[in-house]
């Protein structure tokens, strides 16, 4: 996949009604207020440029899973009232997507006025890229921004099937994803030493596949770890494992010793009875793991190896947890790597999801290179996958 795309300053806005695919699928409480906007947040650059440029803007984006059914649950006019107050002026919300409220505030929209419409996931044509759809979307604009990255993996019709019908570019927050990330896997500072953790080898099995043909080291954590140590031959007690993957394990590990890349497992564990916030954590040898125990974070001399490992790289992409970290008993691991991250020197890059969710929760935030704003499409770029929501945009 090319990282080289068009981005809004690329292009004249003046004057262009200019559809931009925002990534506003925030979470809210019962009453529906906004309990986290960081993704609000995330989408002011891209939109007070567009404003400032005498752009009219028509704001589009999913919210939860509505399932192709209009659901004033899953309404986005919570989000265009926070949105408003932030940005100090309306944001004119449409009560439909494609009819007659969101055609007439899109035609009705001046130079600098911003516009939201509904939920584009009130029509089941959104998730299954109907051209149709698409072109009716496109039909209220001249121009296409998308800057959600949290769904570009997605060839649905707001993030990939509108740039069919109009000139296409990227917003700052997918150029900001593109170039760092980008260039972490293409041209990255050394050692580059890829953290992976979280619970599934197989959710995993293509990013570890094409980061062993990048980096110097590769650091393995989490309930992943343990498929890795039981195909080396190790005891893992009642530790999660994937017996179905114990093979791919072993040639993921014969791949790294060919291609010179050092691939770190734990060493040791804390371990424990049960899998409860309240079980007692003991520390055990990662290759002998007690039969009546399972290990749910990365031991100390672990913590050690790793921070090590950590101290000297160039570049870190980390994605995934080293232990059950909503247990606080077994939050050290991880909480230890993100210190050791944030500590270094290197190019440091947050793969989105539970890592993400911790270096925020830590305090860590500020000391990263980059957090990115999407889970599973920072995955599947990690795993060199062409994202449908970026391939479609023009090309510098």
């Amino acid at each position: 996949m090319t990282y080289n795309k068009k981005s809004i300053e690329d292009i004249c806005v003046k004057d262009k009604k200019v559809l931009v695919r925002c990534d506003f699928n925030v979470p809210q409480d019962e009453n529906l207020n906004i309990t986290d906007e960081t993704r609000i947040l995330g989408a002011l650059p891209t939109i007070k440029y567009l404003k400032e440029h005498g752009a009219a803007v028509i704001l589009c984006s999913h919210l939860g899973r509505p399932k192709g059914e209009f659901n004033p649950k899953y309404s986005l006019a919570p989000v265009a009232k926070r949105l408003g107050e932030l940005l100090g002026c309306e944001v004119k919300m449409a009560t439909d997507v494609i009819g007659e409220s969101a055609h007439a505030m899109a035609a009705s929209l001046k130079s600098g006025e911003i516009g939201m419409i509904e939920n584009v996931r009130f029509h089941k044509e959104e998730e299954k890229n109907d051209a149709a759809f698409a072109k009716e979307l496109a039909s209220m604009a001249e121009i296409y921004v998308n800057d959600a990255f949290g769904t570009a993996h997605r060839a649905h019709a707001s993030t990939a099937g509108v740039a069919n019908y109009l000139p296409a570019v990227c917003g700052f927050l997918i150029q900001k994803e593109i170039s760092i990330m980008g260039k972490a896997l293409s041209d990255p500072k050394r050692p580059f030493v890829a953290v992976l953790g979280g619970a599934k080898v197989s959710d995993k099995i293509g990013v570890i596949n094409n980061l062993l043909e990048k980096v110097d080291t590769i650091i393995i954590g989490g309930a992943m770890a343990y498929t890795f140590i039981k195909a080396q031959g190790g005891s893992i007690g009642t530790s999660r494992c994937e017996d179905d993957k114990l093979e791919y394990a072993s040639e993921m590990l014969k791949k790294a010793a060919d291609k010179g890349v050092r691939f770190l497992l734990p060493v040791d564990n804390l371990a424990a009875d049960h899998f409860a916030a309240d079980a007692t954590p003991v520390v055990v040898d990662s290759e002998h793991i007690p039969e009546n125990m399972m290990g749910l974070d990365i031991g100390p001399k672990t913590v050690a190896l790793y921070e090590e490992a950590i101290r000297d790289a160039g570049t870190v992409v980390w994605n995934g947890p080293m232990g059950v970290f909503e247990f606080e008993a077994f939050a050290g691991g991880t909480r230890s790597v993100a210190a050791a991250v944030a500590n270094s020197n290197a190019i440091s890059i947050i793969g989105g999801g539970d890592s993400a969710a911790a270096v925020e929760q830590l305090g860590f935030a500020d000391k990263m290179t980059h957090i990115s704003t999407g889970g599973g499409a920072s995955l599947e770029f990690l795993e060199g996958l062409e994202l449908p929501g970026i391939a479609c945009l023009q090309d510098k």
